[in-house]
């Protein structure tokens, strides 16, 4: 099959996608878009929202829409990295012997990532980064694809420990979940209190991803919007020459070359879905906000004014 044909067959997959997820999931289009967008370039994705937006249950029914193996990990101060990757244990025989931990499954949830200590927390960077862990000194691939969906509830800060920049950057996407409309609402409150039960269908197998993701990264990209991409994350950096005031104003740092990366990579994965043979800015704008939100460190200018990095985003737009 051509690749023409496959963008195509993406298209019809990914409608038929969306169409199952919407059984359990009502509302979140955005939110559902770009946990799929990041799915599909074999990213990660940070949801962000108040309790009751329905964030894990989004995570369990994309993973049951994808037909994918799916482990939730709760994130408590008490949770050890042995908790996540495994740990070697003493047989009956007295030989040591790997017990695989959560980690070893298609899709992780970890369920509140910020109330886990540092320590804990770094355990998955290796795993995001290089799909693999190391334990005692032994390397383990992970079983492809992999894909991290963390959430996080923006407003209790009491027993939790921000993500640092470095494992922020792991993440492609940082979705904000917001609440959802009356309409949505008066929906969710009929659909949630009857005794129906809801098959979510599987649409894709594993291998079904893998060829999707080799599919993305073969779209061709012009290089006046590859260069876009990089001028708007380069915009982003205070000390950079083509930064706008209101850069240099708020923020104390801007976002790295993954975020060049990652928004030419989700702009082909945007333009795909959209039946596009090949993204221009336009598909590049429609990304990058959940891509530069969470990279991108204001300073204490901008929180005692109220700026918010949407808002410095949407200027750079």
């Amino acid at each position: 099959m051509s690749d023409v044909n496959k963008i195509n067959d993406l298209v019809k997959n990914f409608t038929l996608l969306k169409e199952e997820i919407a059984k359990i999931i009502i509302g979140q289009h955005d939110a559902v878009n770009h946990v799929l967008l990041s799915i599909l370039c074999g990213g990660h994705s940070l949801l962000i929202g108040v309790p009751g937006l329905a964030k894990t249950l989004l995570v369990n029914t994309v993973a049951q829409a994808l037909g994918l193996d799916f482990k939730r990990i709760q994130f408590t101060p008490d949770l050890m990295p042995s908790d996540i990757l495994g740990s070697e244990i003493l047989d009956e025989n007295r030989h040591f012997k790997f017990i695989k931990g959560p980690i070893f499954s298609n899709i992780i949830l970890a369920d509140e990532i910020n109330r886990t200590p540092p320590k804990t927390q770094a355990a998955l960077l290796e795993a995001m980064q290089e799909k693999s862990v190391t334990v005692a000194g032994h390397h383990f691939k992970l079983n492809l694809p992999f894909f991290v969906l963390a959430t996080q509830n923006p407003i209790e800060q009491e027993g939790t420990y921000p993500l640092p920049e470095a494992q922020l950057d792991r993440f492609m996407f940082s979705i904000y979940l917001d609440y959802p409309t009356f309409e949505e609402e008066v929906l969710v409150a009929k659909n949630t209190t009857n005794d129906e039960n809801i098959i979510v269908n599987p649409i894709f197998k594993s291998q079904d991803i893998i060829d999707y993701q080799h599919l993305i990264r073969r779209i061709p990209i012009a290089d006046n919007v590859v260069e876009y991409a990089v001028n708007l994350s380069t915009k982003t950096r205070p000390n950079s020459n083509n930064a706008p005031d209101i850069v240099k104003n708020y923020i104390d740092w801007g976002a790295g070359p993954r975020a060049s990366q990652n928004l030419v990579l989700a702009a082909k994965a945007y333009a795909a879905i959209n039946g596009k043979f090949s993204p221009d800015i336009e598909d590049v704008q429609a990304v990058a906000q959940g891509i530069l939100n969470h990279r991108i460190v204001k300073n204490y200018k901008a929180e005692a004014e109220g700026i918010t990095e949407s808002q410095i985003i949407k200027s750079l737009l």
